[in-house]
């Protein structure tokens, strides 16, 4: 919903959120259903009704369990039966510097200073560390905002003994642990209220009448930054831009003005905005984004603007160039099917307010921010969080050059007439064995980020795939494909739980970016061949249906399983003998663990 999109206004936010969240239930969108502990340190029923909006805007269904007033603690160290029941997918730990229970005064030595720091530390990692213990699923911890006075003025952030500082250290000690925590993730709401403005966020009369911890215009911007973590860890993110170039990746327009003529670099304030949106998209590139083009120029022109000097981003940081006359949601389209990505998975970003509405309307699902004006692009793609990071692993690094990768490859499959042959001349190797540490975190994310190629769509927090690596009742591959043309990095995982002689297969997933290279049917030869091993004579796989994952729907007929069930939902059940299986791939060649250990 456009209305849900940064920038928009907390003030309608607020007066429309029933009919708000009527039409979103009403928009026949099948999601996620998630379940949020809220631990409050302070009144929390807004922040939820905010926060329902955003996350059912990004395809996620939540239902809520919220603590009383204050009771954060006792909850968390002391819950309820009915907490207990409510099995949270995510716990979310709302505390401000309202709940610091004691700051230094001006008596104090570093030494008390220091003691005071730990112990009110100890406090929270006590906390987190039982929550973990009881729930084993992801939790989400603020940060703590700078006070709204300084008792020791300029000094009260350097002074041991001053407030600011010891917000500032305390703060620390809480990325510390989330570094080192799988699962576990900070709500910069120090950020946020900054952004907000201090002054505003911390107006004292919300607190002393109605126990908030910030005003009440401010909460809907904060459930939008706290919704876009939780759509992160549920694998909601965008995974592409799709840019338009005159007057949006530079000033003016390169057909008219010529490449002298566009403004980008350092010669004016302005060529200088352009400069810095580049430098901005191409850090998002770094982060594994995918970078394309949509522009309506001649080809030739496009190529020039992108290869000026003075420009940050050359054509080489795009995997996929559309500069020609077609209409923008068209190019968009092929551009997705090139990619193997859904449209929705795009952001569309546009200076001229006609294309954005057009492709607004004709792709259903894109992000199409508004880009009013060059000042503000670097903050409305940022604050809208398409691609927050709650998960970085090495293959995002690649992910650009694995996709360009794929562009050389459907040019030389474009050679071969006989696909069998083109598929040997990849000389492909893939890596099939079970999970190894190293790769865990990347089969976590492919798990949560998988739509088309997933039979199931089980979404695996770190610590339930940590909790399945260590259970000896499950087989488990992953699978690493490497050609002549790159390695495409982890892109297919296979969990199947035992059950006697039988194996249910829990979770079937393969990245798209290597679809059509019988990797699947590599995958499967392993896991029978693992099945085997371990005297499993059947294999039981199942297919739900969802608006995305179409394209697996026959994949076990493929297989060669027999259906033995299907509802009137469309949800089959299928079984494979294991002892008359054959072999079914013969393109790629499969080694295991030992030849990258």
């Amino acid at each position: 919903m456009y209305e849900l999109e940064y920038p928009f206004d907390n003030e309608y936010i607020i007066t429309k959120r029933k009919s708000i969240k009527r039409t979103l239930l009403a928009d026949g969108t099948k999601r996620l259903k998630k379940k949020i502990a809220v631990f409050g340190g302070s009144t929390t029923n807004d922040i939820v009704v905010y926060l329902e909006l955003f996350l059912l805007n990004n395809g996620i269904e939540p239902e809520f369990y919220q603590s009383e007033y204050a009771q954060y603690w006792q909850d968390a160290m002391f819950p309820s039966a009915e907490l207990l029941s409510f099995h949270p997918d995510i716990v979310y730990i709302h505390t401000t510097n309202r709940n610091i229970s004691n700051y230094p005064t001006t008596a104090d030595s570093r030494e008390d200073v220091q003691k005071l720091l730990d112990s009110e530390y100890e406090k929270f990692e006590q906390m987190w560390q039982k929550i973990h213990q009881t729930y084993h699923c992801p939790i989400i911890q603020n940060n703590f905002e700078m006070p709204f006075y300084r008792i020791m003025g300029n000094r009260d952030c350097s002074d041991y003994r001053g407030h600011s500082n010891f917000i500032t250290r305390l703060n620390e000690k809480f990325y510390e642990y989330a570094d080192k925590t799988e699962g576990f993730y900070i709500n910069d709401i120090n950020f946020i209220s900054a952004s907000y403005g201090l002054k505003e966020w911390s107006n004292p009369s919300y607190w002393n009448m109605y126990k908030y911890a910030m005003c009440v215009d401010a909460i809907p911007e904060f459930s939008f930054n706290l919704a876009n973590i939780v759509k992160s860890v549920f694998g909601k993110n965008k995974k592409a831009l799709a840019l338009d170039l005159d007057n949006t990746l530079w000033g003016g327009v390169v057909g008219d003005d010529g490449v002298d003529g566009i403004q980008i670099g350092q010669e004016t304030g302005v060529a200088q905005t352009y400069y810095e949106f580049q430098n901005y998209i191409k850090s998002l590139k770094q982060l594994g984004v995918i970078l394309t083009v949509c522009s309506k120029n001649d080809y030739e022109n496009a190529i020039a603007g992108l290869n000026h000097p003075e420009g940050a981003l050359k054509s080489d940081d795009f995997i996929i160039i559309k500069a020609n006359w077609e209409n923008k949601d068209r190019n968009i389209v092929e551009t997705a099917a090139e990619l193997n990505i859904l449209p929705d998975s795009i952001v569309f970003v546009d200076d001229n307010p006609a294309e954005r509405a057009i492709v607004q309307a004709q792709v259903s699902g894109i992000s199409v921010p508004i880009m009013d004006s060059v000042e503000n692009y670097i903050t409305t793609i940022d604050r809208n969080g398409y691609f927050e990071v709650t998960n970085f692993s090495e293959d995002d690094l690649k992910r650009n050059e694995m996709y360009k990768a794929n562009v050389q490859r459907a040019a030389q499959q474009a050679t071969f007439t006989d696909y069998n042959e083109y598929l040997l001349s990849l000389d492909m190797t893939a890596v099939i064995d079970d999970f190894i540490p190293v790769y865990l975190q990347r089969i976590t994310q492919l798990s949560n980020k998988s739509n088309q190629f997933n039979v199931t769509t089980k979404r695996y927090t770190p610590t339930e795939m940590e909790e399945v690596f260590n259970n000896s009742n499950y087989i488990r591959l992953y699978g690493k494909l490497i050609d002549k043309f790159g390695d495409n990095g982890v892109v297919s995982v296979v969990i199947g739980k035992k059950d006697g002689f039988i194996l249910n297969i829990d979770l079937w997933i393969m990245s798209c970016r290597v679809l059509k290279r019988d990797m699947e049917f590599a995958m499967l030869d392993r896991l029978i061949e693992r099945c085997r091993e371990q005297g499993i004579m059947t294999v039981k796989g199942y297919y739900y249906p969802t608006a995305k994952n179409k394209m697996v729907k026959e994949l076990y007929n493929k297989f060669g399983f027999d259906k033995i069930s299907e509802d009137n939902d469309g949800n089959t059940v299928w079984q494979l003998d294991v002892a008359s299986y054959e072999d079914k791939n013969h393109v790629i060649k499969i080694e295991d663990n030992s030849s990258i250990q």
